[in-house]
């Protein structure tokens, strides 16, 4: 009969199973903490440490969301934990879209934790979980959602999967919507009704037309509010990038030789300097001689026309004799005076650097004052033209909501913009922008006709074409810009021209956003010569 073991040898058989219990239990605590803490971003190969706070919300003027934060997950899945690997990865291939041959390798490799799809949604998570996977683990994201897509999407712009800005406005305003306290909200000055007016019309005429691309502004030319901006072929921030859709914004990113629109400048120099008289005649005939030049018209004109008929016809025969009287010099430190030789500044980042000669002289001089030979983006001339009508005062363009009046510096005397708001309306009445006239709205303007410059030749039936409108003319408020890129308008390209496309372009868009922006109707006013 075997003797019972000392009660001694109990105790201590007791005290070593607990101290290995409490071993075991220790080297678990300390592999969860190592997992879950220690190693957390490290193990999880591909993750980016995001910060805490998520981006405000994006606003219009009026307070509709234009971007905001959703709160997603990143998916990430314990290699060592999945049964059959190679099954593994195409289901969750499958279900989240992620590269399953990407997967497959990251599934063989030795990292204890591989990411499999970043911010999905919880439709995408669902279809995980039915998975019945082991070793699938879930981390708190967010996702910037864009809930007007296509609305205006190269000026809001897109962020990145770590929630930083790429483009427009995210990557502009980054450190405003990174900062914002929370739950607080950057406040736009796009109007999205004006947005999608904008919009609307200028796929209209791009599907119409068939043109390359098209864009407009609305820009308030007391504030220098943006009120819309569209850009066309545009995309959905939200969606998959389509072959025929583009990220690039035309109207701040593209410069372009605009054509008979920039004529407005030649004219606001010839009136602030009184080169020349409205009445005073010119001759115009074949065309202008400059040195072994011949500049000529695009339709056929008068042998003799007055300048202010010059503006009213687009006259570059014409235009051109007005620039000389200017002289280079003169023409160049006024431009840049205006802003139109350096960067328009705006909180959007994409900006142009305009293109003009090195060597200015009198044959450029001529060209410049209708438009040629210079490149500027169309933000950049809407800008210098809503300086030109609001009564000479600079404003700098803005992508936030502003109170109380923006003008700055003087830049031109006010009288001159008077004759120029004058002038502008003489031409929508009496010459190329008739198709722009709204009646009660008293829209001022001007037609933009520009052969385009095909590896350093003009293409004459290859051309861009504009029309900068204002309204009401009497005392402005909006400033309605608009641009075509190959027109097709059929009769041997007459009715391609600015004031066939781009002018009745203009006029429907302020028939269409002057009520909504409170502008009243007024009285039409009498005949531009009688009020100059």
């Amino acid at each position: 009969m075997n003797k019972a073991p000392p009660a001694g040898t109990f105790q201590r058989r007791i005290v070593i199973a607990a101290a290995f219990s409490v071993a075991a239990f220790a080297l678990v605590g300390i592999r969860l903490v190592d997992v879950t803490v220690l190693h957390a971003g490290s193990a999880k190969t591909g993750s980016v440490d995001r910060p805490d706070t998520t981006r405000a919300d994006l606003l219009d003027r009026n307070g509709k969301l234009l971007a905001r934060d959703l709160p997603v997950d990143d998916l990430y899945a314990r290699p060592h934990t999945l049964w059959n690997k190679e099954q593994a990865a195409h289901d969750l291939s499958k279900a989240t879209g992620a590269s399953e041959a990407r997967l497959k390798r990251a599934f063989e490799g030795k990292r204890e934790y591989v990411l499999v799809a970043r911010q999905i949604t919880p439709d995408v998570k669902d279809r995980v979980m039915s998975l019945g996977l082991p070793g699938i683990e879930f981390q708190k994201d967010a996702k910037r959602f864009y809930p007007e897509g296509r609305g205006a999407a190269q000026v809001i712009g897109v962020t990145d999967p770590d929630g930083n800005g790429v483009s427009g406005l995210e990557l502009g305003l980054q450190s405003r919507l990174r900062d914002q306290d929370e739950g607080a909200a950057v406040t736009t000055s796009i109007d999205m009704r004006v947005q999608y007016i904008l919009a609307h019309e200028a796929q209209m005429a791009k599907d119409t037309l068939d043109v390359k691309a098209a864009g407009g502004i609305v820009l308030d030319v007391r504030t220098g509010e943006v009120l819309g901006m569209i850009s066309l072929p545009d995309y959905d921030p939200n969606g998959k990038f389509g072959e025929h859709d583009s990220r690039r914004n035309v109207m701040v990113q593209d410069t372009y030789e605009l054509g008979s629109v920039f004529k407005v400048m030649s004219f606001a120099l010839a009136m602030e300097d009184h080169t020349i008289g409205l009445d005073d005649w010119l001759p115009i005939g074949k065309g202008f001689k400059v040195g072994k030049w011949t500049i000529h018209d695009a339709e056929r004109m008068p042998a003799m026309m007055t300048a202010r008929d010059v503006l009213a016809e687009s006259s570059n025969a014409g235009t051109a004799q007005i620039a000389l009287r200017s002289g280079p010099v003169r023409q160049k430190q006024f431009l840049a005076h205006m802003g139109l030789l350096s960067p328009v500044p705006s909180e959007l980042p994409e900006t142009a650097r305009p293109q003009y000669p090195s060597n200015w002289g009198q044959i450029q001089t001529a060209t410049v004052g209708f438009g040629h030979g210079i490149s500027v983006s169309p933000l950049a001339f809407a800008t210098a033209a809503a300086a030109v009508v609001n009564g000479g005062r600079k404003i700098v363009p803005t992508f936030l909501k502003r109170h109380g009046d923006g003008r700055g510096e003087q830049l031109i005397k006010p009288e001159t913009s008077a004759t120029m708001r004058s002038l502008l309306r003489y031409v929508v009445t009496n010459g190329t922008g008739k198709q722009a006239d709204v009646p009660g709205y008293n829209v001022g303007g001007k037609t933009g006709s520009a052969e385009k410059n095909v590896n350093g030749r003009y293409v004459a039936h290859k051309l861009l074409v504009s029309f900068c409108a204002v309204f009401p003319v009497d005392n402005p408020r909006y400033l309605v810009f608009v641009l075509l890129d190959e027109p097709h308008g059929g009769k041997g390209g007459i009715m391609s021209l600015a004031g066939h496309t781009a002018a009745p372009l203009a006029g429907h868009v302020i028939a269409r956003i002057a009520p909504i922006l409170g502008v009243p109707k007024e009285p039409v006013l009498a005949d531009a010569k009688e009020n100059s």
